[in-house]
């Protein structure tokens, strides 16, 4: 029974530290101290600790000597080259499931999208990044190359490591990504050709990479 509170209490303080850090309440380099932290969820510093090393593990915490454990500096190159990859591979994906697409996948993906938009007006990031890579799930999953899905599956893992969320960082991208999703499924729903459709999917990732590297 106490190793199960301890368990829900880790949860608890790492949902609740993970949300600071993708809202930028608790931003690059930000120190999390453990006590303060303890203090605000009233428990021990045993549950923060374990939640603060589950972070670590997931490239959004990282220790300094004679500092402590702090918010991960976001490193450009590795975000570049993360978005560049995932770019690629999720656009070939894309393209090569955009034949296999029923009707009622690319209104499922229209509805995410319209859920998309409505956020816009009181822009939440972390509720935006997460049904971005919904409607994005949509139009790879059914790709027929399991090794190609992989490689998006791993590209969005890696990325998740290096920054939870571009879009908590230039939220005016948000506007132009929607409008994009709008061309992309235009264009499947025409029947395209394939590489167009590879290519607009990939320049769309790219885009939101460039927004983010032109700010910072």
């Amino acid at each position: 029974m106490t190793t199960a509170l301890s368990a829900s209490k880790s949860q608890l303080a790492y949902e609740w530290i993970r949300q600071r850090i993708s809202g930028r309440e608790y931003g690059p380099g930000y120190r999390l101290v453990l006590g303060s932290i303890a203090q605000s969820l009233d428990m021990s510093v045993v549950p923060v600790r374990e939640a603060i090393r589950r972070l670590e593990a997931e490239g959004l915490v990282e220790f300094e000597r004679n500092v402590g454990a702090r918010v991960a500096l976001v490193d450009r190159d590795e975000y570049a080259h993360s978005m560049q990859t995932l770019g690629v591979v999720e656009g070939a994906a894309t393209a090569l499931s955009a034949p296999l697409l029923t009707a009622a996948d690319l209104d499922r993906a229209e509805a995410v999208n319209a859920r998309l938009i409505a956020l816009l007006d009181d822009f939440d990031p972390i509720a935006f990044t997460r049904l971005n890579r919904e409607f994005h799930s949509v139009l790879y999953e059914p790709c027929p190359n399991p090794h190609l899905v992989d490689l998006v599956h791993r590209g969005w893992s890696r990325l998740h490591g290096v920054i939870d969320s571009t879009f908590a960082y230039v939220p005016g991208r948000a506007r132009e990504s929607v409008q994009e999703h709008v061309e992309i499924l235009d264009l499947i729903r025409a029947g395209a050709d394939p590489l167009e459709i590879e290519m607009a999917a990939r320049q769309h990732r790219w885009r939101t990479m460039n927004a983010y590297l032109a700010d910072h």
